[in-house]
């Protein structure tokens, strides 16, 4: 199917790719009346064709599962193309093996096509201001004395690419995660509760699953993955700290507890 373009304007451009009719117009025209110049696929083939023939760094939203060509097949295809376009996937898909499989081939991030348009907003922002000071190396980036550029301990945070590192090597941390650890590091030493990290990753007064406290294993296995990822560079990583019952602190030092 030929693309659709919601609006007429230059810039900011977003790419949605699902093969929900519904969904994807719904989107659409949401994403339009935000400004966004929205141009959709119902199918991986068309958009890859779209891209190689009209290459863009644009960020794409992208549906997990479609007929043919699925999301990851769309995301590896990409990348052997050298396109290096933001993907977030928008999935239905909870299972922690989809997400690693994903972040193997570049995805920035994932939400759940349940969550609220506030928050598609904010990962798009997110990577239209990571995206204006992307292009420079890695070292010039982290020895330019970006104002953006914070330093907790070991923990180097830069918000204007959106990219953390620890002990000098870059975490490889989704959007969400990003936030997460921005929150809790910039507060160091403040008891953040299970229910404002929620409300940060799905928008305040989501309502969450699985009864009344359901938010909080979701929380719990956030923290779980952000952990691991600074464990596979600190084996002896110990900063996030949890407040039992409450939510969890970063500490500069000291033991921390478990999720």
């Amino acid at each position: 199917m030929a693309a659709t373009t919601m609006v007429e304007t230059a810039s900011p451009r977003v790419i949605l790719v699902d093969d929900d009719d519904l969904f994807r117009e719904s989107l659409g025209l949401n994403l339009s009346e935000e400004g966004f110049n929205v141009i959709d696929f119902d199918n991986g083939a068309d958009v890859l064709s779209y891209l190689l023939n009209e290459p863009s760094l644009d960020p794409i939203l992208l549906d997990w599962r479609m007929p043919g060509l699925d999301g990851l097949a769309v995301l590896r295809r990409l990348r052997e193309a050298r396109m290096n376009n933001p993907v977030i996937f928008l999935t239905m898909l909870s299972d922690e093996i989809y997400e690693e499989a994903a972040l193997r081939w570049g995805a920035v991030d994932f939400i759940d096509k349940s969550r609220r348009l506030p928050i598609i907003l904010q990962r798009l922002r997110l990577i239209a201001e990571g995206t204006k000071g992307g292009s420079s190396s890695q070292e010039e980036e982290k020895d330019s004395g970006n104002p953006l550029s914070s330093r907790i301990g070991d923990l180097e945070i830069r918000e204007d690419i959106m990219r953390a590192y620890w002990k000098g090597e870059q975490l490889d941390l989704t959007l969400t995660e990003f936030a997460i650890v921005c929150f809790l590091a910039t507060g160091i030493g403040n008891d953040v509760s299970y229910r404002q990290i929620y409300d940060l990753v799905h928008g305040k007064d989501f309502v969450a699953g699985y009864g009344t406290d359901g938010y909080k294993a979701n929380v719990r296995s956030f923290i779980k993955r952000i952990r691991k990822k600074f464990r596979e560079i600190d084996d002896s990583f110990e900063h996030i700290e949890n407040y039992p019952g409450f939510g969890y602190r970063w500490r500069n030092d000291g033991p921390s507890g478990t999720a």
